[in-house]
């Protein structure tokens, strides 16, 4: 005989997305470049991506790291055509390049320049061999295309991104290997990691490395005091 009882529908729980972000700690050594204590950003941000507090290279952690960057790329913005001169019944346009960088982009670079790490990296960089003001600037303009929020750039974009913008702008090959002698030392494992997660950025900005000097004088002057543009080779001594 059939119950006369209403079984309640089957509800299927879809699975949550997950929200949580984490990025490759790098550490740095207080006495000589090389590994040390990681540093975690204690923003609730940063906690809800749980961060780890060591970072530990295993085959298993590779796999984690290749998800964990995998970038959406942002919009590539259109141009616009503005009069310039106007004569009579003639004009003559200019053509207004539409500018990626945003506020957000400023503050994410702003936010890593506080890193204990990025610090320490930026006063060993005495003679400005990977970090002057131009590389620098490279950094925030790869930032905006990325496709990341800003709250996602960590420490390992910081150093990647600049690695793109020295590969991009420097013949000489020895700068991009101050990076890894700082980040390494001699440790040559944790590398081809590296050179992954370069790769993935690099195609999330579509490729798009070259950054036009009008470029970089608007992203230096949106905040023109500011420390970092100082940073200049030739006022080296």
């Amino acid at each position: 005989m059939a119950s006369g009882q209403a079984h309640p529908p089957f509800e299927e729980e879809s699975p949550r997305p997950s929200t949580s972000v984490r990025c490759p700690e790098v550490v740095v050594d207080d006495e000589v470049p090389g590994p040390s204590a990681p540093w975690v950003d204690p923003s609730p941000q940063s906690q809800s991506l749980g961060l780890k507090r060591k970072m530990e290279w295993s085959d298993e952690s590779e796999e984690e790291l290749e998800e964990e960057l995998e970038l959406e790329s942002a919009p590539e913005p259109e141009d616009t055509w503005v009069a310039e001169t106007l004569c009579g019944l003639k004009m003559k346009l200019k053509r207004k390049r539409a500018s990626s960088v945003l506020p957000e982009h400023h503050e994410a670079f702003n936010r890593l320049l506080g890193d204990p790490v990025v610090q320490k990296f930026l006063a060993w960089d005495k003679d400005l061999r990977v970090s002057d003001k131009y590389l620098l600037a490279m950094v925030i303009a790869y930032f905006s295309r990325a496709g990341l929020f800003s709250w996602q750039y960590q420490r390992i974009h910081f150093f990647l991104a600049l690695y793109l913008a020295s590969d991009m702008e420097e013949d000489n090959q020895a700068p991009k290997q101050d990076i890894f002698s700082f980040l390494y030392g001699k440790n040559y494992s944790q590398r081809p990691l590296f050179h992954k997660l370069r790769y993935q950025l690099l195609c999330s900005m579509r490729w798009r490395t070259w950054v036009s000097p009008e470029e970089m004088e608007e992203i230096q002057a949106y905040d023109p005091e500011h420390w970092v543009w100082a940073r200049e080779r030739t006022l080296i001594s």
